[in-house]
């Protein structure tokens, strides 16, 4: 019997694991143990996440909450050293880039296990960013690193990876979008709108968030552009800024701020808009997987793939890029994107055969 630990640390990992699961649940020989570097009661795991993803909720949480990144890391390298101390473990994924996943990556090997890095191979290449360090960390620490696209195999190769240990198995996200296609559920937001007579904007990046006067030029560009199209922005939280602020009153908001969504909301909310506005990497290709135009509010992306093949564009912290992206997205002129290879839906397949036949 192989036991493996998946380890996840935020949220978001959670979606991309939720496959994997279900992927080893089919196959025999395999057992795994589930591990959260959080608390049980952290508020960000709502109670509806694991129904919504259709996967148990972690079997072990570390139980560490801290801010300091240095001292969170500590913390979770004691914490998971000592749940590798009492439970046999052959093989370790980590998933991402975050400080608690550097930290159990560096426990794994430590004690002389076998890592694997989900999602490796990704970097912005601006080393002042700490997720870059730990990017480059993880892949130099992996035997395994399970790639989604070309480009990512080509970092990885190009800093010195051995070809053995570098696996493209597509885009794991594809997945679980694949899987809950049927199951998405109409939020209570788009009463009264039409499938694709709305666009959605999410912002979370918070060095955006911290320059008041370049976010006010942003959001006038939006405001000005979509007129009296409808604009639902579930972030709520953080647009606070926008609520308590003089320096945004003399925009005229045509803005819905709504709270968080459940996954499956979310996911129909992003799948039939006719346009996205978002900094995050995972809403763009998401919306690449459903067809659907994206302006990205950044100068990179983790995934080329998006805007090589894909439905993003890249328009920096520009308002006027962002202005002309966003005319051109409304008057229905924009690239028609296409799949990226191995964004099938069927990454965990991939990921469990290699783990039991390496």
């Amino acid at each position: 019997m192989q036991n493996i630990c998946i380890f996840t640390g935020a949220r978001p990992n959670f979606v991309k694991v939720a496959p994997i699961i279900r992927a080893i649940q089919k196959t025999e020989g395999v057992d795994y143990r589930l591990v959260y570097a959080g608390a049980e009661s952290d508020p960000t795991l709502e109670a509806s996440l694991f129904d919504d993803l259709q996967m148990p909720r972690p079997d072990v949480f570390l139980g560490v909450e801290c801010e300091n990144l240095n001292e969170l890391t500590g913390r979770v390298m004691s914490e998971f050293e000592r749940y590798l101390e009492e439970h046999p473990t052959d093989t370790v994924i980590v998933v991402d880039d975050l400080a608690s996943t550097m930290a159990a990556a560096i426990v794994t090997k430590k004690r002389g296990l076998r890592l694997a890095h989900l999602v490796a191979g990704t970097r912005s290449f601006d080393i002042r960013m700490p997720k870059e360090i730990n990017r480059l960390v993880i892949d130099g620490l992996s035997d395994l690193l399970f790639t989604a696209g070309a480009s990512s195999n080509s970092i990885a190769t190009r800093e010195g990876a051995e070809m053995h240990k570098i696996y493209m198995v597509g885009n794991i996200l594809m997945d679980s979008l694949r899987f809950n296609h049927d199951r998405w559920q109409r939020p209570a937001c788009l009463d009264g709108i039409e499938d694709s007579q709305y666009l959605v904007f999410t912002i979370n990046r918070k060095a955006l968030l911290a320059d008041t006067e370049n976010l006010q030029r942003m959001l006038q560009v939006i405001s000005e552009e979509a007129g009296n199209f409808p604009v639902i922005a579930p972030l709520r939280n953080s647009l606070e800024i926008i609520d308590n602020s003089s320096e945004f009153s003399t925009i005229n908001f045509h803005l819905s701020t709504i709270n968080s969504l459940p996954y499956l909301q979310f996911g129909y909310l992003t799948a039939h808009a006719k346009g996205i506005i978002t900094d995050s990497g995972n809403v763009a290709e998401e919306a690449t997987f459903h067809h659907v135009p994206c302006i990205t509010l950044n100068s990179y992306t983790e995934h080329i793939e998006t805007v090589k093949q894909g439905t993003n564009e890249l328009v920096g912290e520009d308002a006027e890029r962002l202005r002309d992206a966003l005319r051109r997205m409304l008057a229905g002129d924009w690239k028609t994107g296409s799949l990226p290879d191995r964004w099938d839906g069927r990454s965990a397949e991939r990921i469990v055969q290699i783990l039991i036949s390496s």
